[in-house]
């Protein structure tokens, strides 16, 4: 049940809308004062009365019913208990029925949103940079087809630039087909890193040749390029496939060669372009921004040209509700150009585009890439941390069963969950150890209290003991906790789409997973004093399962059976 809208629909003001109410209403961080409360200052303005005054009349009209216990009007605050038995008996019988489709809904109607993400470089291996936007984009297009939209993950491949002209040129002065084949996608970044260190100013000619070559449809220089494409997408293939990530369209840079000409003659026969120093530009100047560059003055097309093709090309294509851009906080007064252009050419739509900023990655020693070649691939801070993930699952565990298996879910979740779990804008520092910590804020912490609850549903198994359907006792606190905790999940899901914040869903977790924890040491789950308390906590530790792995699995997480 969400209690928010519950309590709202029997809250009446004039003036003051049910929405509003729901909004507004908050679980206050003293839970001995209620299970949420309402704060009455935002409405003595519209209501012309003290907020104290308000919290009155509101529980004078409202009273207790089956569902809420108690109504409490304190200092401007109005206070809701919950009845704890009909909590129980609410929520249980909700995850029991719903299982993996507990904390999702229809609210998408089926509304279309686009998320672009990852926008992987081609013939360049995937560096500790792009973790972010590869998971971030990943969880919020679970998220949104969780909650019944239809998200279209898109690959924005960065497949356009003189930097395939020099890629090419290497390759003639250095390549070898057959050992570029062999090394794959870091032979091909071998070669690009050398260009950058050792070309002359006659290769630096001969790369804009290439590119120029590659443009006007060369057969050769083509055929070169789609070679390293296919090398690149077979590798970030196997980087996808571990870090549970899939997308409907490959459709990047070069696929909007055709579609650019097009924008350009619109923003011309709307006056939008001006002429400065040989380039083409939009004045932003009156919007407090510098102009936004179309073409250059040799007449070639930057990001921002291919970005407004992408935009309308879209909106034609899938009509969508919203179109989402996962990228890098260092792009904002990009995305605000672009999206300023497009309503500046009438695109009433421009309002519907969204940039999902986040903030950089780096590993404890501060190592990022650079084009120079000192760079941390991604597939070696995945690997690694699955590795030290199986040392310490040898030394906890050493007769665990499918230990590689198991291994890989808990390092993969380890860096994944390092991304998602502090709000998305911040930078992060990845360390090893505290990803891998069983005892901290970590998605390992998440997934040992999911193993925990699948031992002890196993042994009641083992047992013979049934519990589905048993009669609900009155709970205790720390039952009554994880009860609101597994309640929450619905809205935690909700509001992770609302904000574009998967860390809601990754902190959600942690937080339901300590409460778990609380009430597995201090109630007595399988030597309960009843069998009719054990059935009831079989059937919340049952349900605490449910939620913990739908919650991890929104988040490209696996769940392992034991660890």
């Amino acid at each position: 049940m969400d209690y928010r809208a519950y309590i709202a629909e029997r809250l009446s003001a004039e003036g003051v809308t049910k929405e509003e109410f729901k909004e507004a209403i908050v679980v206050p961080p003293d839970t001995s004062l209620g299970d949420y409360a309402l704060p009455c200052f935002k409405f003595a303005r519209t209501l012309r009365k003290p907020p104290a005054k308000i919290a009155e009349e509101l529980a004078a009209r409202f009273g207790a019913d089956g569902v809420i216990e108690s109504v409490a009007p304190v200092n401007g605050y109005l206070n809701f208990r919950i009845s704890k038995k009909g909590l129980a008996e609410e929520v249980l019988s909700r995850i029991e029925s719903e299982k993996s489709k507990y904390g999702s809904s229809d609210m998408g109607g089926g509304k279309v949103i686009c998320i672009d993400y990852s926008s992987v470089n081609i013939a360049k291996p995937f560096h500790i940079g792009h973790l972010s936007t590869t998971v971030l984009g990943g969880a919020l297009y679970r998220i949104f087809n969780f909650l019944g939209y239809k998200a279209v993950g898109i690959n924005h491949l960065g497949d356009y630039g003189t930097q395939f002209g020099k890629l090419i040129s290497a390759y003639k002065h250095w390549g070898n087909r057959e050992e570029v084949q062999k090394g794959g996608i870091h032979a091909v970044n071998d070669l690009y890193v050398r260009f950058n260190n050792e070309a002359t100013e006659e290769m630096e000619a001969e790369a804009r040749d290439y590119f120029r070559l590659i443009e006007n449809g060369d057969e050769e220089a083509n055929a070169l390029f789609d070679w390293f494409k296919e090398i690149t997408l077979a590798y970030v293939e196997k980087i996808y496939r571990r870090l549970r990530i899939t997308f409907d369209s490959y459709a990047g840079e070069r696929f909007y060669t055709d579609k650019m000409q097009p924008v350009v003659e619109e923003l011309e026969e709307k006056g939008l372009l001006a002429e400065s120093q040989g380039a083409k530009i939009v004045d932003l100047e009156p919007y407090g921004m510098p102009p936004c560059l179309i073409l250059r003055s040799d007449g070639a097309s930057l990001y921002a040209t291919r970005d407004l093709a992408a935009a309308i090309y879209r909106k034609n294509t899938y009509d969508f509700y919203k179109c989402l851009y996962v990228v890098a906080y260092q792009q904002n007064l990009h995305f605000k150009q672009v999206f300023k252009v497009l309503e500046l050419m009438g695109k009433e739509w421009a309002k519907d585009l969204v940039h999902v900023a986040y903030g950089m990655v780096s590993l404890e020693d501060g190592a990022m890439a650079t084009r120079k070649g000192n760079v941390v691939w991604l597939e070696d801070v995945i690997s690694r941390c699955v590795e030290k993930a199986k040392n310490i699952l040898s030394e906890k565990n050493p007769s665990l069963e499918n230990k590689d298996e198991v291994a890989e879910k808990v390092g993969v979740g380890a860096v994944v969950f390092g991304a998602l779990y502090n709000n998305k804008i911040k930078d992060i520092v990845f360390s090893y150890d505290k990803a891998l910590n069983f005892d901290g804020e970590t998605s390992v912490y998440v997934q040992y209290t999911c193993a925990r609850t699948n031992s002890v549903l196993g042994k009641a198994r083992e047992s013979g003991i049934a519990w589905m359907g048993s009669e609900i006792p009155e709970p205790c606190p720390q039952e009554a906790e994880l009860l609101k905790a597994l309640a929450d999940f619905p809205d935690a899901v909700r509001n992770s789409a609302k904000n574009y914040e998967p860390s809601i869903v990754a902190r959600y977790c942690v937080d339901t997973a300590q409460k778990f924890n609380k009430f597995y040491i201090d109630c007595k789950i399988m030597q309960a004093e009843t069998a009719q308390l054990r059935a009831f906590r079989l059937r919340l530790t049952e349900a605490t399962l449910i939620t913990l792995t739908n919650a991890l699995t929104l988040l490209g997480i696996g769940v392992p059976e034991k660890m």
